[in-house]
Parts: C-alpha cells; sequence; structure tokens
C-alpha cells in the first residue's frame, strides 16, 4: 500500500512539474514575441509586417579604434583602469538585412598587469607583472534592437545591438627581469614543460568566444559610426602566465635557468625561505580579454535580395 501512495505521489509530483514547465514556456514565448512587437512597432503604434532583405543586402568596410585590457590572477577585476592600452583593427560587414549582420574583424592590442598596484596586500608581496601582444581574427553575428541600415531614410539613425561568435588569437606573456623582457611561456615559470612537473606547456595560439554590445550610429549616406565593447571568454589562465603554485626554484634553475627562477617567485617577502607548494595563482578561474572603442564604417555595395515579411 505504502508503494502505491509513493508512485501515485511520484506521478503527481511528475504532473506539477510538467504544468509549471508548460506555463513557464507560454510565459517565456508570450514575453518573446510582446518584445518582438513593441521594439518593431511602426507609426501609429502598429505593427506592419513589411518586406527585408535574407541574401546580403549590403556590404561595408571600416576601422576600429580603442583600447584593450584583461582580467585575470594580475588584474582580478579591473575594467578600463590603468592597464587599458591602445588597440586598432579592421573589419568587414555583411549585412543580410536590416536586423542580422555577421561581420570579420582583425584586432590588434596589448594587456598587461602589474602587482605592484594591487590593493590586496598578498598580490603586492607576490610582486608579478607581464605584458602581451593580442592579435586577434574573430567572426561575429549581430543583432540590431531596431531596423538599421546606413544612408536609408526608412530606418532608425541609431540602435543598440549584441554580437557574438568565435575567434582565434594570439598571445605572448613577457616578464621583465633586471632591465629587460623575457618570453615567459618557454622558460616554464611553473614547471610547465619540466621533467619535475605534470604540468603541459600551454599553447599561445588558442580559441576564444567573443560577446558584447554596441550602438551603431548612421552619421551620413555611406558613413556609420559604432561604440562597441566586448569581451573574451577565454579557455586558458595563462594569459598572464600566472595559474597554479610555486615549484621549486633550485629544480627550475638546474633546468631551466637563473632568469627562469628569478621570473617565477618575485616575492618581495618570502615566510619560511621558499614558496615551493603555495598558491601563484587561481587555478579555477580562466582568464579574459576585452576590446573597446570605435568603429567607422563605410557602405561599399548594395544588392537586392528576396523579400520576407518581418
Amino acid at each position: 500500500m505504502k508503494r502505491i501512495k509513493k508512485i501515485f505521489l511520484f506521478h503527481s509530483n511528475l504532473n506539477q512539474l510538467r504544468i509549471i514547465m508548460q506555463r513557464s514556456v507560454l510565459t517565456f514565448l508570450l514575453f518573446y514575441f510582446s518584445l518582438i512587437i513593441i521594439v518593431s512597432a511602426q507609426e501609429d503604434n502598429m505593427y506592419v509586417p513589411r518586406p527585408i532583405k535574407i541574401s546580403p543586402a549590403s556590404s561595408e568596410v571600416g576601422i576600429f579604434l580603442g583600447g584593450s585590457y584583461y582580467t585575470g590572477d594580475l588584474n582580478p577585476s579591473g575594467h578600463f583602469n590603468r592597464f587599458t592600452r591602445p588597440a586598432a583593427g579592421g573589419l568587414y560587414r555583411m549585412n543580410f538585412n536590416s536586423r542580422f549582420s555577421t561581420k570579420i574583424i582583425g584586432s590588434y592590442g596589448t594587456i598587461e598587469a602589474n602587482d605592484a598596484y594591487s590593493s590586496n596586500v598578498g598580490n603586492h608581496n607576490r610582486n608579478l607583472s607581464f605584458k602581451s601582444k593580442i592579435m586577434e581574427l574573430a567572426v561575429e553575428g549581430e543583432f540590431n534592437f531596431l531596423p538599421y541600415s546606413i544612408g536609408a531614410k526608412k530606418s532608425a539613425i541609431s540602435t543598440p545591438y549584441i554580437f557574438s561568435g568565435v575567434a582565434v588569437y594570439h598571445f605572448n606573456p613577457k616578464g621583465y627581469y633586471q632591465g629587460r623582457w623575457y618570453n615567459l611561456q618557454p622558460i616554464g615559470t611553473e614547471g610547465q614543460g619540466s621533467v619535475f612537473s605534470n604540468n603541459k606547456t600551454y599553447s599561445l595560439t588558442q580559441f576564444a568566444i567573443p560577446f558584447g554590445a554596441g550602438v551603431k550610429i548612421n552619421i551620413a549616406k555611406r558613413i556609420g559610426i559604432n561604440f562597441e565593447w566586448g569581451i573574451r571568454k577565454t579557455f586558458t589562465d595563462y594569459l598572464d602566465d600566472v595559474s597554479g603554485k610555486y615549484v621549486d626554484l633550485v629544480l627550475l634553475e638546474s633546468e631551466k635557468g637563473a632568469v627562469a627562477a628569478a621570473l617565477s617567485d618575485k616575492s618581495l617577502v618570502i615566510e619560511g625561505g621558499s614558496n615551493a607548494g603555495r598558491q601563484r595563482g587561481n587555478s579555477f578561474t580562466k582568464d579574459w580579454y576585452a576590446f573597446a572603442g570605435v568603429i567607422i564604417t563605410f557602405k561599399i555595395n548594395e544588392k537586392e535580395g528576396c523579400d520576407v515579411p518581418h
């Protein structure tokens, strides 16, 4: 009898869960289509379906000017701070219609950070620093919240937009020691690639997921300006060459040399005479980097496409 009651209660709870999920889905769909109608509302507050192009309707070329920065062990929460550096790039954008676009963009910038400016006592004592060039090639899809096209009189003069995609990037962290900058990846500051460690040498060319938001403004018949901020989700914790634990400096020096040992541990104060085995960075989080700035684009062609209602 108890078993029958348990089975009944289980099916009852399952039905309740199914009803809740169905209501949640219906609520989401209602909100979603309401948002589309509100955003797409035309004259007299009436939504009037009208044709848009689903084949590439126009193309643009442009330049990007702005800044780049990173967040990680040496700059855990710093956005647009003293470590932001100049960045530039170029792009090609295909506009499929007034809402959807795809762009190919190449960006070049610098990321860096320094424990000397940290307000955290432990990080300040760690005393590490780095800099690295970032070269990125990305393919991104864009969605305009309002119908937008450069030079089109019937479209919005400005629109917010969001984007996401995939990127491949190259970096090369360097450390400063006795007046010189050294490439950190080859010397394995945390034992990477050495005979006494299981840590593998990290790759300097990797994939990332860029995403962000911006605003597009129509300023001339063939000229538009965008203000854009995009961050990159990476799959490495070594943009800054800091991730795990300190290694035995005697072993590191015997295999990689004195410079490797010096760049591995630059602590201002070492308690107990050695940091070996102590935490050097936070290996549970990955590093991020970002590009932000102004994009100026020029419409180069416009084609007729296939019409669909929207």
